[in-house]
């Protein structure tokens, strides 16, 4: 039996990023991370990895794209692509939560030690974050919740192992500089990261109703001058 043949969409943050998996191994990529580049880009990246893995849209089996927490606009774009794609080729919708990708994402390209508890982090400008805290093998600890950081946080923690990574981790290098227990990973969100959670969903029966399926925004949009 042939592994489904997914496409994957990552638009939540900077990264704009398509992959296509047979089952959970990613065989193709095209991604960049750049602002602002999510609708101009998007399209063409799908048709490269399309092009490139030799495959044909007919071939797919479902589009899993990445539903947030993130960028509000980006997440639109990526939402409003996939589901374009799965009305077009009537195949079904997954969506991935987009810090646990991460998490999974950070375990497969770090040695990791199984007592850490990983902290993804999307920036939410300012002091702010989208957040969760997970195991290594993703055991929720702390669930998604949109988080003000300063220097008392995380301090019940004390006696874990803490990584924190994700565009919104840098900014708090100096804050925690003398905290021993806690450390920073670079790390850019990568539509390869969704493949095994993406192909678990589909084997479950996990799909959206793409009629009312919306992204996880977890925070109203607001316009300012920076949007």
């Amino acid at each position: 039996m042939n592994e489904p043949l997914i496409l994957l969409i990552e638009t939540s943050t900077t990264s704009c990023s398509v992959a296509l998996s047979e089952g959970a191994k990613v065989i193709a990529i095209k991604e960049a991370n750049e602002r602002n580049i999510h609708t101009s880009h998007i399209t063409i990246f799908i048709d490269e990895v399309m092009e490139y893995s030799g495959k044909e849209y007919a071939d797919l089996d479902a589009i899993a794209v990445s539903k947030g927490p993130g960028s509000y606009t980006g997440l639109r774009i990526g939402v409003s692509t996939a589901k374009g794609l799965c009305y077009a080729l009537d195949i079904p919708l997954i969506s991935v939560n987009t810090l646990q990708s991460m998490a999974e994402g950070l375990v497969k390209v770090l040695e990791v030690k199984k007592s850490a508890y990983l902290i993804p982090m999307i920036d939410a400008r300012r002091m702010e974050v989208y957040t969760a805290i997970y195991k290594t093998d993703l055991t929720i600890v702390e669930d998604v919740n949109a988080k003000i950081i300063d220097d008392s946080s995380f301090l019940e923690f004390h006696d874990k192992e803490l990584i924190l990574f994700g565009d919104g981790a840098e900014k708090f290098k100096e804050l925690f500089s003398q905290r021993s227990n806690l450390s920073f990973q670079d790390f850019v969100n990568s539509a390869a990261h969704m493949a095994p959670l993406a192909c678990k969903k589909l084997i479950n029966g996990e799909i959206e109703n793409m009629a009312y399926f919306e992204p996880f925004y977890l925070k109203d949009f607001v316009s300012t001058s920076r949007s």
